[in-house]
């Protein structure tokens, strides 16, 4: 593994010609960062209503999405919850941008923190944790909140450009201990082994990884075997990890590990993670990322639901 590999450095800084309207592009968002707390927050509900009507591909896709999970909700609530997830998701831009490059000195005075004691028992007694967490707006600031009290390493997917994959990677070093490209099991399982803690956010459709077809909200979806093949390979105790914004607040609960886990089998075991992941959701449902296509792969036989 070279140097611009490794999970503890963000490598050399990408320089040259080619690079440097990603850098101006870096320095506007960099600036946003530094935005006062309050102004981020009214700047993030604009943006975010914006989306809702520029980003049809999007809207139509977390309103599928919301149509599927929700079919009991009366259609205004749903396009009610719609809208407020894209003002969630405007704001979670900005917190994410404050979170690798900004102050959150602010945050850290008001975080509600639950479930510490027994996480830090698992730690002590030399065991790995695994944190397995949902795509939510709030996971970077959350993240970036519970590595003040625990070492955090994380794993993520590669940007596309050159600039910000250097540059979110090196703000995310600056609070986690590591951070595992999504390609980098290997490494992430000896972190676990040497007893580590981890965060992972297993809830994507991750094409070409080993998946199964298990229920999220009584839909079947295609999700990875991660979280159970972890378990299995290095006996880490798997902690489902909650958390979401109140106001300008913050709240984060680590729940109790999940028992029997893992088990023989593979498929009960990733539904039990998806159900976890869902009271998550059904707990802050305006924050979680619901413009993702989580069915867009479907069991044999179902057509896809996104037009």
């Amino acid at each position: 593994m070279d140097e611009t590999d490794s999970p503890t450095s963000p490598g050399p800084a990408p320089t040259g010609p080619r690079h440097w309207p990603h850098w101006l592009a870096l320095g506007a968002a960099v600036a946003a960062a530094h935005l006062p707390w309050g102004l981020q927050r009214f700047l993030g509900g604009l943006l975010g209503r914006l989306a809702f009507h520029v980003a049809s591909s999007r809207r139509r896709a977390a309103r599928t999405n919301l149509e599927l999970c929700f079919p009991d909700m009366p259609a205004g609530e749903r396009e009610a919850l719609l809208r407020a997830s894209f003002v969630d998701l405007g704001i979670g831009l900005f917190e994410f941008a404050r979170a690798w490059w900004g102050n959150v000195e602010p945050m850290r005075r008001t975080a509600r923190i639950e479930g510490l004691e027994a996480v830090e028992a698992i730690r002590a007694s030399g065991r790995g944790v695994l944190l397995v967490s949902g795509h939510f707006m709030t996971l970077e600031m959350c993240g970036r909140l519970m590595c003040d009290h625990l070492p955090l390493a994380g794993m993520y997917r590669r940007h596309r450009g050159a600039v910000m994959e250097w540059a979110v990677k090196r703000g995310r070093l600056r609070y986690a201990t590591a951070m595992f490209g999504n390609h980098e099991l290997r490494p992430a399982m000896r972190h676990l082994k040497k007893g580590g803690m981890l965060w992972y956010a297993p809830d994507q459709d991750m094409r070409g990884k080993e998946t199964v077809f298990v229920p999220f909200f009584g839909v079947p979806a295609a999700t990875i075997t991660a979280t159970h093949q972890f378990a299995r390979m290095t006996g880490c105790a798997v902690v489902p990890f909650f958390h979401r914004r109140e106001g300008a607040d913050y709240v984060l609960r680590l729940g109790e590990p999940l028992a029997d886990f893992p088990s023989g089998d593979v498929v009960a075991d990733t539904a039990r993670v998806n159900q976890a992941i869902e009271e998550m959701v059904r707990r802050a449902p305006s924050q979680y990322l619901w413009i993702h296509r989580r069915f867009k792969r479907r069991p044999e036989g179902l057509d896809a639901p996104y037009r």
